[in-house]
């Protein structure tokens, strides 16, 4: 009996759904087996075009990869429905595709340097094979005693499809909670004690904090510091067989591990990190305390040459940057750093180690999840979003930012400040500026005492508004006296320009 396509398309649709809640149980059950979802995203981020990535961040931000991922299973569960809807009577052809699927998977999770094609053929191999026989299983309960009486095979396959949702979404949401702890206990961050550095700082002055509701800290929280990478989720880091290699063209390529790296000497530094596609007053940008080796001790160890140019940190997932050899020598911080406020790399910050490089965009510097580091010719390597349009060179451009009174915020009349931050890391800011209306004189802000001339100030101003719209503007002025261009430009290739401008509208009290 034929039951219709939008009962078969609904069975497809679930058998598409199971397949993938199976390979993320295997993968979350088994650490050695990789996630089928992650591989096909991470396929997707390498390959897509420059100008959707940017779209994509723009309008998602950091929720882009949750989008991705929702997308990624959308997509499954329609392929899914039309293979149902057709494939009734052509079972083979349901064969054929979830096949074909689960081919295209294991290959996306192969990609990974960590994951060879035998491994990722497992959970693709469970998901086809659980695919296929749920979507069999559901058509043979749509049909059911379908001829004598209907209303029992509707019965019959409400709830076979009930059933089988029920399980994909256990199966899935268990799955995706195994893997992130499995990838957490095999990178064994709760059994590492960093050594008290050989230089350390001291605790933040009070003078270094301005205490101004809304406004950002001069220190971000790990868990409120900005996270852009290319990777879908934290890449798999096994701790134990975690290392650092320094290669290319140096006298002594070589290579340690954690260990050997904790023994080295630590410093402390507070340094601002920024994002490349941090828009005029976005929040891709943050302040830490680093701790780690200095990247020129690493390097020195190696023995660099004279025909070496650009430095490529390359992570466990392959990503890689890329930036002058001179910028580790001219005297800014640079570190590979193990430290972010006090505790171990968070795991999404770049545990076990990272590069932390003050003054450069991360996209060109900011190595997570280090494990290598390369000397090259400046034209011999293009580091991973150069051939995807961006600049070679990004040095952080002047920037600042007002924090209160929030964007679209409703204000009442009355004495107020509003505040925000400033960054010009390896230059330091001299003056912040505030324009409290069009046509009002620019006025000077209090700047907080700087932590370093890497670290990002906090300012504020005093304001005391009548009832009505007003638009403000902020400005800054680095240490070497350069004024923040005020000419507006996107972020591509290599960093947002423009004055930071706030509508704010005071209403009568």
């Amino acid at each position: 009996m034929n039951t219709g396509p939008t009962r078969d398309g609904i069975a497809g649709a679930l058998s598409a759904g199971l397949a993938l809640g199976v390979s993320e149980l295997v993968a979350g059950l088994f650490a050695s087996f990789p996630s089928l979802v992650e591989g096909l995203g991470n396929f997707v981020v390498d390959k897509s075009p420059p100008g959707l990535k940017d779209f994509a961040i723009d309008v998602f931000g950091t929720a882009d990869k949750l989008v991705l991922l929702i997308a990624i299973t959308v997509v499954t569960l329609l392929l899914g429905a039309l293979v149902g809807a057709f494939a009734r009577n052509r079972f083979w052809i349901a064969v054929l595709v979830f096949a074909g699927f689960a081919v295209l998977a294991a290959l996306a999770a192969a990609r990974d340097p960590q994951i060879g094609l035998g491994l990722a053929s497992v959970p693709a191999a469970a998901a086809a094979l659980a695919g296929l026989a749920t979507l069999r299983a559901l058509n043979r309960a749509s049909e059911g005693i379908a001829a004598t009486d209907p209303d029992d095979s509707r019965r019959s396959f409400i709830i076979g499809a009930g059933a089988v949702l029920g399980i994909a979404a256990l199966a899935g949401s268990a799955g995706r909670i195994l893997i992130e702890r499995a990838k957490r206990m095999v990178a064994g961050r709760d059994e590492v004690e960093l050594p008290s550095p050989a230089l350390a700082l001291a605790p933040v002055p009070d003078a270094a904090s301005l205490e101004v509701a809304g406004l950002t800290p001069i220190l971000v929280p790990n868990e409120d510091f900005y996270r852009i990478d290319t990777a879908l989720s934290v890449p798999r880091v096994d701790l134990q067989n975690w290392t650092l290699t320094v290669k290319g063209r140096v006298d002594r390529p070589y290579t340690i591990d954690f260990s050997d790296l904790l023994d080295m000497r630590m410093v402390e530094r507070d340094i601002t990190l920024s994002c490349v596609s941090n828009e005029v007053g976005g929040g891709l940008v943050g302040n830490a305390r680093w701790q780690g080796v200095p990247l020129t001790e690493i390097l020195d160890r190696a023995g660099v040459r004279d025909d070496a140019e650009q430095i490529v940190g390359r992570s466990v997932d392959e990503f890689t940057v890329g930036f002058p050899v001179s910028a580790a020598y001219d005297g800014r911080e640079a570190l590979v750093a193990v430290g972010m406020n006090g505790e171990p790399l968070p795991f999404e910050h770049g545990f076990p180690a990272r590069l932390v490089v003050a003054g450069l965009y991360g996209y060109v510097s900011a190595t997570k999840w280090l494990s290598e580091i390369e000397l090259t010719g400046w034209e011999e390597f293009d580091a991973y979003w150069v051939p995807r349009g961006w600049a070679k060179e990004a040095p952080i451009k002047t920037q600042s930012r007002i924090d209160t009174p929030g964007r679209a915020e409703r204000i009442s009349p009355g004495p107020r400040r509003v505040a925000g931050v400033a960054w010009a890391p390896t230059r330091g800011i001299s003056k912040v500026e505030v324009q409290l209306g069009r046509g009002e004189p620019w006025a000077e802000a209090v700047l907080s005492e700087p932590l370093s001339e890497n670290a990002w100030v906090q300012w504020q101003i005093d304001w005391d508004p009548a009832p009505g719209e007003y638009f403000l503007r902020v400005r800054a002025t680095d240490g070497e006296g350069e004024l923040q261009t005020e000419m507006e430009r996107p972020p591509a290739p290599d960093g947002a320009t423009g004055w930071h401008t706030r509508r704010v509208l005071v209403e009568e009290a």
